[in-house]
């Protein structure tokens, strides 16, 4: 199990504990983090408190983060869309609307699941629910991602992504009509205080850097490419919204009138590495999924 110490500065003093904990990594839910202390697993000076503990000027707070619950994933024969494959990497073509890794309560129909069938041999790094997964793409974005078929590819890749020599470009239709051609957004993200499964630009977050190129423009509507220096969470969805942009057709960060797409209109669509065993440079691209060219071309007939 990993551990962590943490002492409560004057910013903190004041606030509850299980919602300090929780900004501390925008992984942890604050959902998590309470149950992490009913289940003592945090300490604060020591002794254990219950979720609602203010927290003091210089308390000391030991963190417990229990590993995670080992739960069996099913192997779930699927029609993936394989673009390369070798004994160390496979990459592959997601479809919008489904979930990358199983979770509790939601243990099939993943690509994890189908990975799984496909082939035997995935990296264990990330554990039993996110076997050979290096990065991520949301539920409801299609597109390309890649997943290591061993540990050697696993650390291989991860070590590409920190050093941000991994290619990747999404297309992404956004409202509004971005006046610039090209640009830049660089600013820090983290975990919205208002609502815990939302992203947003905080000043304290990650570093978070995405630049984008316009390639249409429509009357109401800007089809862009965006490209990602950085990886984090819902990055691209934030930052377009940030800007004043947000996604068509996005649930969670778009305008409540939006486009009915089932989800963002959002797609990897161009994955670039070096192979982890020979260096060599690899690079795919997968066209738009029929639902986006279809959309496009509608906006297209009527300008």
């Amino acid at each position: 199990m990993e551990k962590m110490e943490h002492i409560i500065s004057e910013e903190q003093a004041g606030d509850r504990i299980d919602k300090v904990i929780s900004t501390l990594d925008a992984e942890w839910s604050r959902s998590q983090v309470q149950q992490w202390i009913k289940d003592g697993s945090v300490l604060v000076n020591g002794a254990q408190v219950k979720t609602n503990y203010k927290c003091s000027l210089n308390d000391k707070l030991e963190i417990t983060i229990p590993e995670p619950e080992v739960l069996d994933v099913i192997a779930e024969e699927m029609d993936l869309e394989i673009y390369y494959e070798d004994a160390d990497v496979l990459v592959v073509n997601k479809p919008k609307g489904m979930v990358v890794h199983p979770a509790p309560g939601h243990m099939t129909g993943t690509l994890v699941n189908g990975l799984m069938a496909h082939c035997k041999d995935l990296s264990g790094i990330n554990g039993v629910l996110r076997p050979g997964i290096v990065h991520r793409i949301d539920k409801d974005t299609s597109g390309l991602l890649m997943v290591a078929k061993n540990d050697l590819a696993h650390e291989s890749l991860v070590n590409q992504l920190v050093a941000k020599s991994v290619t990747r470009k999404y297309k992404a239709l956004v409202h509004g009509n971005i006046q610039h051609d090209h640009g830049t957004i660089d600013a820090p993200l983290g975990r919205d205080q208002k609502d815990r499964q939302s992203m947003t630009v905080v000043d304290n977050g990650k570093h978070a850097v995405t630049h984008f190129n316009v390639l249409e423009r429509f009357k109401d509507f800007t089809f862009v490419e965006c490209q990602l220096e950085t990886g984090r969470t819902h990055q691209i969805r934030v930052h377009m919204k940030y800007i004043g942009y947000p996604l068509a057709g996005d649930p969670k960060y778009g305008p409540k009138k939006t486009l009915e797409l089932g989800g963002q209109a959002l797609h990897a669509g161009l994955l670039g590495f070096d192979h982890p065993r020979t260096g060599e440079y690899l690079e795919f691209e997968a066209p738009l999924p029929e639902y986006f060219v279809e959309l496009l071309n509608d906006f297209r007939e009527n300008r």
